[in-house]
């Protein structure tokens, strides 16, 4: 079993990797894209909210299908569409075709996310401590390796239609090796409820101490439950909203950083390049740090001072008058919200393991709306306010987050069924 999960973990990195790779060499080619399709700004910016929501539908269709198949059938089956969709941005010549191509990666991207955050949830209940935070980590990653292949093939002049063509033949095959690897679905139901009572004694102090699991009790109560409960439980719409109002935060870093150094800040477009750089570093060594923080401290108190100090951190660098200390606030804030994230998927995922990927699926599904969210909403409020007091309001919403860091505490089996009654 030790190596079946060590094996499962290898597969659970690879699968994220793969995704931020995936995504981020369609980000490298939006630029030359744009251009061989003749579209401006604002078409490319409102082609793009298509891609989110094939992401939104590919998430509510994922989850349920992996509760229902096992994340071993979904996983590789999302990363093949992923990989082999990703060619077609490349491919298109028109705005229409462009539309229907992003709406098709958004598809295979918002699958690829749930089930691959589903099979995640399945391996750290075998470790029996946060491991969650390290493939949110690797994910970036596959980001960088996209960014610097990317910037080299464009170098080489070669089209967009060529490198994604090569990305989609290698994501194809990665997605097939990688699938031996992924453990095979948890048994569920009565038969399951004993040997899980057998092992609850053993694991509940780490996993609630953690606060990455539900009790045997809790487990053995999902399972046994006849007819399933088919709403899911306002426990889990309040982790969407708070993934909702921290990937808003995140998608403000996204958007917003570089433009903050260069026109508030009047800083040159090189040394402005740094504000998102110092985010996405310190997010991405945050990541591969939190892990350990949650399994000492607890999900609880990663999410509270997490975007307690994300917060802070946004906060500094929107009212710093200094392009060196700007750059602190920006890392600080990745540094604080680096945890939050995978905290909130892993809590949702633990809720039920009957329905860890429905549950997953609406806190990404949020959450992924969230991340959409951040320049619609920034936008109209710099016809207000400058745009650096407009990063308050992201501010607030890490506040928010950081005193409601309590719905991650694993609920008695008691408070659960009544949950379910009053969902």
């Amino acid at each position: 079993m030790e190596r079946s999960l060590r094996y499962g973990r290898v597969a659970t990195f690879a699968y994220f990797a793969l995704n931020g790779f995936l995504l981020g060499m369609w980000i490298v080619h939006i630029p030359t894209i744009e251009q061989r399709t003749g579209i401006s700004h604002a078409v490319l910016g409102w082609l793009l909210l298509l891609l989110g929501l094939g992401a939104f539908a590919g998430m509510q269709i994922a989850g349920p299908l992996t509760d229902r198949l096992g994340a071993r059938t979904v996983v590789p089956l999302s990363a093949t569409l992923c990989s082999a969709a990703v060619v077609l941005p490349g491919l298109a010549g028109s705005a229409w075709a462009l539309a229907g191509a992003l709406l098709l990666l958004g598809l295979g991207n918002g699958c690829l996310d749930v089930s691959m955050n589903a099979h995640a949830v399945q391996v750290e209940r075998g470790y029996g401590r946060p491991v969650m935070s390290a493939f949110h980590a690797t994910f970036s990653i596959g980001g960088v390796l996209a960014a610097l292949i990317g910037a080299r093939t464009l170098s080489w002049g070669w089209s967009p239609a060529a490198t994604l063509g090569g990305v989609a033949l290698f994501g194809i095959v990665a997605a097939g090796a990688a699938t031996g690897g992924l453990l095979r679905p948890e048994r569920t139901g009565p038969s399951a409820a004993a040997g899980a009572d057998a092992a609850g004694t053993a694991s509940d102090a780490g996993t609630a101490a953690a606060g990455t699991g539900p009790t045997s009790g809790t487990q053995a109560a999902s399972r046994t439950d006849t007819p399933r409960r088919a709403r899911t439980p306002r426990r889990i719409w309040f982790m969407a909203v708070l993934a909702l109002m921290l990937m808003l935060c995140e998608g403000v870093a996204n958007d917003w950083s570089v433009l903050h150094l260069k026109d508030v800040l009047d800083a040159p477009a090189a040394t402005a390049a740094f504000a998102y750089g110092a985010f996405a570093t310190a997010m991405t060594v945050g990541r591969f740090l939190a892990d350990r923080v949650a399994g000492r401290f607890g999900a609880v108190a990663v999410l509270r001072y997490g975007a307690a100090l994300g917060g802070i951190g946004l906060t500094v660098a929107a009212l710093s008058p200094w392009v060196p200390l700007a750059l602190v606030g920006w890392a600080v804030f990745g540094t604080g919200l680096s945890g939050c994230i995978p905290q909130l998927f892993s809590a949702a995922g633990h809720a039920d393991q009957d329905a860890a990927g429905v549950n997953v699926s609406r806190v990404a599904g949020l959450g992924y709306l969230g991340m959409l969210a951040g320049p619609a909403v920034i936008g109209p409020l710099t016809h207000l306010a400058p745009l650096n007091l407009t990063f308050l309001l992201p501010a607030a919403l890490c506040a928010v987050a950081a005193c409601t860091a309590a719905v991650l505490r694993t609920p008695a089996p008691a408070a659960v069924h009544a949950q379910a009654d009053a969902a």
